[in-house]
Parts: C-alpha cells; structure tokens; sequence
C-alpha cells in the first residue's frame, strides 16, 4: 500500500484533517501514555531509594537497639505465679481452666474461649517480658469468630 499516492489524490481538506488526526493521536499518546509511564517510574524509583536509605538506616541502628533491650526478667517469680499475673493483664486469665507444671522448667496451660488476639499478644509479651518461650501449641476454634481453645507449654529460658 503505497501511501503518498494516495495522499496526492486527497483533496487539501481531507490531508489536513488526516494529518491533524495524525498530531492529535501523536499527542495523545506522548501525554496520555509516555509521560504519565515516565512518571510513574520516576515515582517508583524516588520511593526504592527512600526504602534502600530506611533499610541502610535501620541497619546501623539496629545493633544499638539490640544492646539497649532490657533482658528478660523474672524478679525471682515462679512460672506459675508470672502466668497468672500476666494473664490478668492481658486480660485472658477468666479463659484458664488449667495449669499444671510441665517437666522441670515448663507448665502446661488450658484455655477455653479465649479472644485468640488477645491469647497472643499475651503469648508474645511472655516472650518480650519474661523470657518465656511456647514449647508446643494447640489451637482449635470455640465456635465464634475470634475465640479458641487452646493447650499451651510453656518454658522459661
């Protein structure tokens, strides 16, 4: 399909207006593809280098971090007597139907219908806290959304 001469049979208003359709898609495309593609990139790029900058940043701190956190405490309580404290504070401690001790250093604990968001952030304030560690866990659901029975171990150290 040879095209100029067909464009030479056109009459000046038909190649006008097809050259106009011509720039007008041309523009279209560099501003309603090519630019906003462009600067979409330019964005991406801006926020992989802010990110490469937190991740360097938070690697020279980290170790300072690390050195400041306070150890595990137990203030010479018994396992028994942190796991009810605890539990009261976190607010689970109505869901304990059973505690036994576990071995030298462990008790095994039962829970029924206990707030399972509220069951591990206690889990895990035990940890940060205490230094008390889930040695095996047993998770089931109580019916509603949300709430569960569970058979914990838990060890010191």
């Amino acid at each position: 399909m040879k095209l100029l001469p067909q464009l030479s049979s056109m009459s000046e208003r038909e190649r006008r207006l097809l050259l106009g359709g011509v720039a007008l898609l041309v523009v279209l495309l560099v501003f309603g593809v090519v630019m906003p593609l462009e600067q979409s990139v330019t964005k991406i790029h801006q926020r992989v280098g802010k990110k490469e900058a937190d991740l360097a940043w938070m690697k020279t701190v980290a170790p300072e971090l690390i050195g400041a956190a306070p150890p595990p405490t137990n203030a010479g309580e018994s396992l028994v007597v942190i796991i009810e404290r605890s539990a009261h504070e976190a607010g689970i401690a109505s869901s304990i139907t059973a505690n036994e001790p576990s071995g030298r250093d462990g008790i095994s604990v039962r829970l029924e219908k206990a707030p399972f968001d509220q069951l591990v952030a206690w889990l895990a304030r035990l940890a940060q806290q205490n230094g008390i560690r889930v040695d095996t866990a047993q998770i089931d659901s109580a019916g509603a959304p949300g709430i569960v029975n569970a058979s914990v171990v838990l060890r010191t150290g």
